[in-house]
C-alpha cells in the first residue's frame, strides 16, 4: 500500500444526462446554479468536454476502466464489462485507488450489472436508474420505510401528454436526488480520519422522466427556456426514426413522432427544475466538506455521462453525436487546480479516470485510453487533438472544428462547428470539404482498428514469439487464456 496520508480526498459528482448549457456557469441565463458555479469560480472549468459514448452504461464503463467503449466491449446499455477483467490484468479505478490506501465509496446511481456488485468500491449506497423500478436497492428500502415506492412516470398525470414531463407524486424529501445528496453528506461526515477518501456520487437526475417536485419549479418560467435547435429533415431522418422507436418501448412508452414546441418547452422547464435541485444538493455536499474541515483538501470533479437533446433536432434523450448529446460540463476544483480559470482544451470525460488515479498517487496502467486532464496539479498532459467516439450504432471523430459522424442507419454527417455551431449544414457531399472528410475518415478508421486490436489482447496466444520456445514444441502445451494485458 502506498503512503496515502499526503494525498487529497477525491470527490467525483456525476449527475445523469446533464448537458453543459443548462448551468449558469456555462452561459444559461434562464437558470441559476450558484453552488455548481462556485466550483467553477474556485477551480477550472473545461469549455470543450465531451462524452465519447453518449449512453449511460458505455459512458460509465469507460469511466470505470479508463478505456474506450470498443476496448471495453461495452457499446450499448445491454453490454457490460467482462467479469474476468482482473484476470486480464485490467482493474477499475476504485480497485486501484483502494490499493493506494483510499477509503472508496459509491453513492447513488452507478448502472452496474449486476446492480449490487462493488467493482472495487469498499462501500455502496445504491439509488439506481429511475427506470429500474423493481430493483430492491437502498432507496427502495428508504421509500418502503416511509410508506412509499418507486413510481413509473405513467402513474402520473400529464406523463404522456407532456412527453415525459410531470410533477412527481413522492415528496421532495424522498426524491431520488435528495436521497443521494443526503446519503453523500452523511458519508462525508462519517469518513475515517486515518486515510483519505475517494467517493463517486451519481445523481439519477436530470435524466428522464422529467419529474421534479413543485418546489423546484418555483421561480422558473417556460417562456424563459431556450428554443430548441431546429431539425434539418434531410440531415439524418433515420436517426429520428430510431429515436422515436426506441422511446416507444415500455421503459419510456412515450411517442415523440409528434413533438410540438409547447411540449419541448415543458420538458425543458422540468429538466431545468431537476438541475436546480441537483445544484441545491451540490451546495449541501460542499457545506458538509466545509463543516468537517475537508473542503480545502478535496479534489472535486463535477461532470456528466452525456447530455440530452431536449427537442434539439427534433430528438429526445441522447445516443447521437450532436452537441446537445455529447457536450457536457466538466469542472475541477481543489488542491493543485488553478482558481477561476477556463480551459479551451479539448478533453474527454474518460480523462477523469486518469486524473483521479494520478491524484491518488497511482501509477497509470499502460492499457488506459484516458490521460490526465491538462492544467491539474501541474500536469503536462497535452490537450487532445481529436475526440473519438464509439457506440454500437454510430461513431465520431471531432478535432475541435470539424466533426464527422457515421451511423448504422447509413447516414453520415460532417459539420464545421466554428462556422455552424448549431449543426445545421451537413457538408458530407460538399466538394470543397472532401480533403477534410478523407483526413477525418482515415483518422477514425485508424483509431477504430487500434481499439479493436486492443479489445482482443486477452486472446493472444502468447506475449512472446513461440517459434523458439522449447515448451511450445512439446506435446501437451497449454494455451493460457485469458492473457494478462500486461504480459
Amino acid at each position: 500500500m502506498k503512503n496515502s496520508m499526503q494525498r487529497p480526498n477525491i470527490l467525483f459528482i456525476m449527475p445523469d444526462q446533464l448537458r453543459a448549457d443548462f448551468l449558469s456557469c456555462y452561459g444559461a441565463e434562464f437558470l441559476a446554479t450558484p453552488h455548481i458555479d462556485s466550483l467553477a469560480s474556485s477551480g477550472l472549468r473545461f469549455e470543450r468536454a465531451y462524452s465519447p459514448s453518449p449512453i449511460c452504461v458505455p459512458a460509465r464503463a469507460m469511466l470505470m476502466t479508463g478505456r474506450n467503449a470498443i476496448q471495453n466491449g461495452v457499446l450499448t446499455n445491454e453490454h457490460y464489462l467482462r467479469p474476468d477483467l482482473a484476470e486480464c490484468g485490467i482493474h477499475t479505478w476504485p480497485e486501484l485507488i483502494s490499493d493506494a490506501g483510499y477509503a472508496t465509496s459509491a453513492i447513488g446511481k452507478m448502472h452496474f450489472y449486476p446492480w449490487d456488485i462493488d467493482l472495487g468500491f469498499q462501500t455502496r449506497v445504491i439509488c439506481e436508474d429511475k427506470r429500474w423500478l423493481l430493483i430492491e436497492d437502498d432507496y427502495h428500502e428508504h421509500l418502503k420505510e416511509h410508506g412509499l415506492r418507486k413510481l413509473h412516470g405513467n402513474e402520473h398525470e400529464g406523463y404522456f401528454e407532456n412527453k415525459g414531463a410531470f410533477v412527481h407524486n413522492n415528496p421532495r424529501e424522498h426524491s431520488w436526488d435528495h436521497y443521494v445528496g443526503t446519503a453523500a453528506c452523511h458519508h462525508i461526515r462519517n469518513q475515517p480520519k486515518d486515510r483519505p477518501f475517494a467517493m463517486m456520487v451519481g445523481f439519477p437526475g436530470p435524466h428522464c422522466p422529467y419529474d421534479p417536485n413543485e418546489e423546484d419549479l418555483a421561480g422558473l418560467d417556460e417562456k424563459d427556456m431556450p428554443e430548441p435547435i431546429p431539425a434539418v429533415p434531410d440531415n439524418a431522418p433515420g436517426l429520428r426514426e430510431t429515436n422515436i422507436v426506441g422511446n416507444r418501448m415500455p421503459w419510456n412508452g412515450v411517442d415523440y413522432e409528434e413533438f410540438t414546441p409547447a411540449q419541448k418547452r415543458k420538458i425543458r422547464l422540468h429538466y431545468a427544475a431537476l438541475v436546480k435541485q441537483i445544484d441545491d444538493e451540490v451546495g449541501d455536499i460542499i457545506s458538509a466538506l466545509r463543516e468537517t474541515g475537508q473542503l480545502d483538501n478535496t479534489l472535486i470533479i463535477f461532470s456528466s455521462d452525456h447530455g440530452d437533446h431536449l427537442g434539439d433536432h427534433d430528438l429526445i434523450g441522447k445516443a447521437t453525436y450532436y452537441e446537445s448529446s455529447i457536450h457536457v460540463p466538466l469542472i475541477v476544483s481543489g488542491p493543485g487546480v488553478p482558481q477561476g480559470e477556463c480551459s479551451s482544451d479539448l478533453v474527454s470525460i474518460g480523462d477523469i479516470t486518469a486524473t483521479m488515479l494520478k491524484t491518488g498517487g497511482c501509477e497509470l496502467p499502460d492499457y488506459l485510453d484516458a490521460r490526465p486532464l491538462p492544467g491539474i496539479d501541474n500536469s503536462e498532459s497535452p490537450s487532445r487533438e481529436q475526440i473519438f467516439g464509439y457506440l454500437a450504432k454510430g461513431c465520431m471523430v471531432f478535432d475541435g472544428t470539424w466533426k464527422l459522424c457515421r451511423y448504422t442507419t447509413g447516414e453520415s454527417l460532417l459539420f464545421n462547428l466554428q462556422e455552424d455551431p448549431r449543426e445545421q449544414l451537413n457538408r458530407i457531399d460538399d466538394p470543397t470539404c472532401q480533403d477534410v472528410l478523407r483526413r477525418l475518415d482515415a483518422d477514425l478508421t485508424s483509431d477504430m482498428l487500434r481499439s479493436i486490436a486492443d479489445s482482443n489482447q486477452e486472446k493472444l496466444v502468447a506475449h512472446s514469439a513461440l517459434y523458439d520456445e522449447t515448451e511450445f514444441g512439446r506435446k501437451g502445451w497449454k494455451r493460457r487464456y485469458p492473457q494478462d494485458y500486461g504480459g
